[in-house]
């Protein structure tokens, strides 16, 4: 494969790191032709913030950072999130989820939206990474055709979306209070 594009940066293992992965991620995208509102930005912004969250809650160790990695290659996206704890693996495949509970679906979104994913250990050091890809026909749109999802997790991604959208800081009229609402 040959790499075009490529984005890579560490982050502070907080939710505030997630959020500037997530959202840098988008706009390097947008830099590289594949708008804000286009199913590819739209998907890998989503997956991003699944991946960077989940290396926040699970992945993280005192004083350590997390990684991210954005790369282009021929038709593919690949997102690449490394943290320091190689003993917190996600499962092979995503659990069910109780209807009621506020966590546990992020890979089960990761699973739906990507082409594939899986985990590989780290380089020379301890932790792990957790990758997914993508992939896309040049006019932005994903390349394979993927399984509807059933009823009830079309209304867990419209919610995650939305609640992206609605993400405390993530307007800029929401900056000057220091990323509260008034």
């Amino acid at each position: 494969m040959t790499l075009e594009r490529e984005f890579t940066m560490r982050f502070t293992s907080t939710p505030r790191g997630a959020r500037l992965a997530r959202r840098l991620v988008s706009h390097r995208l947008d830099d590289w032709g594949y708008p804000y509102t286009t199913p590819v930005n739209e998907t890998l912004t989503l997956i991003t913030s699944e991946l960077t969250t989940n290396a926040v809650r699970h992945g993280h160790v005192p004083g350590r950072d997390f990684h991210v990695q954005l790369t282009l290659s021929e038709d593919t996206f690949r997102i690449e999130v490394t943290d320091t704890r190689a003993e917190k693996l996600p499962p092979a495949s995503p659990p069910e989820t109780d209807s009621l509970s506020e966590s546990g679906r992020g890979m089960l979104l990761v699973a739906a939206l990507a082409d594939n994913w899986g985990v590989s250990p780290r380089r020379a050091t301890p932790g792990k990474t957790v990758w997914a890809e993508l992939h896309v026909r040049t006019k932005g749109h994903p390349l394979t055709h993927r399984v509807a999802p059933e009823p009830t997790d079309v209304d867990l991604l419209l919610t995650t979306a939305s609640l992206l959208r609605d993400d405390l800081g993530s307007r800029p009229e929401d900056a000057s209070h220091g990323g509260r609402r008034p």
